[in-house]
């Protein structure tokens, strides 16, 4: 495909399951459509969480070309970021981008994200964080705090919440509390207008990369990683807010755990997280986006794909 193509498109997203190779086909394509990379990971936004996140900048060189990338180490590990805080710094992005004639290229495995730019998720009026309010909440168990959202929401509001963790329930009390409103950017969402991609892979051959690339990563230095994280003044407990890697291998520093037992348990998380990555995907579709599933080592029927401009 010709970097010299008349209409590119407004929007392009790929995404699939972890360990499914989607960096590498982004960089690629980014090359040849003169593209960039907006990068859809909730926690390669964070410095000093390499190993860990899989971030892998080297990636971004290809035949000495230096494709460049945004959303990547742009926060401290102690920091919080929300969809918010994406959406907003993704509009501010793609619109840089399209003024400079520049393909944008949205690549990540984090979904929430990726319908935040897609379909009509108004966050513009949502309050920020209220410190106050959110140390008064944390005082109250999880059972406490739904029975607080209960109160002050309808059913049809509370199906529409996430409300897994106690940090999301806390989140939602303080929206509902709040009269106060945000301006926002005005955007349109862009379903129509993005092509979305996603890498198929066989389950079996999933299973044995993400324990192959766990064993890497290893080997290449994440439970030293972690442990500098820790001496550089990161919270133990904010490990088990990051999840997967830094979760597991806090654990292990904690002595909870031996090395084997971690890996183990690592390994086994990990391809549950792909399960829920790739339930997702089908709710998107469920929800009107439509995704072009492809071979994730297909890269000409990538190409073909965005030839046809559908």
């Amino acid at each position: 495909m010709s970097s010299n193509k008349k209409n590119k498109p407004k929007l392009i997203v790929i995404t699939g399951p972890t360990a499914s190779g989607k960096t590498s086909l982004a960089v690629k394509l980014a090359s040849d459509i003169n593209g960039e990379i907006i990068s859809a990971d909730s926690r390669q936004i964070y410095r000093g969480m390499d190993i860990g996140t899989g971030k892998d900048l080297n990636e971004y060189t290809l035949n000495n070309k230096k494709i460049n990338y945004h959303l990547i180490d742009i926060l401290n590990p102690n920091q919080d970021y929300s969809v918010y805080n994406f959406q907003k710094d993704f509009i501010g992005i793609y619109r840089q981008m399209v003024k400079n004639n520049v393909v944008p290229i949205v690549c990540g495995g984090t979904g929430l994200y990726i319908e935040s730019i897609l379909l009509d998720y108004d966050l513009s009026k949502k309050p920020p964080p209220n410190k106050e309010l959110r140390d008064k909440l944390e005082k109250h168990d999880k059972k406490e705090l739904l029975n607080i959202i209960k109160s002050l929401a309808s059913l049809n509001q509370i199906e529409e919440m996430l409300l897994s963790t106690k940090k999301q329930i806390i989140r939602n009390i303080e929206i509902l509390k709040s009269d106060k409103s945000q301006k926002g950017i005005p955007f349109d969402p862009m379903k129509d207008d993005a092509i979305v991609i996603a890498l198929d892979i066989d389950r079996e051959l999933l299973r044995e990369k993400i324990k192959e690339r766990l064993l890497e990563r290893v080997n290449n230095g994440m439970i030293e990683e972690v442990e500098k994280l820790l001496r550089d003044g990161l919270p133990m407990n904010r490990l088990d807010y990051f999840g997967l890697e830094y979760k597991y291998v806090g654990q292990y520093l904690r002595k909870e755990i031996e090395k084997e037992e971690m890996i183990q348990n690592l390994t086994t998380a990990i391809r549950k997280f792909a399960k829920r990555q790739r339930t997702w995907f089908r709710r998107m579709e469920k929800r009107g986006i439509k995704i072009h599933w492809i071979p994730y080592n297909d890269y000409n029927a990538l190409y073909d794909i965005i030839d046809n401009g559908s």
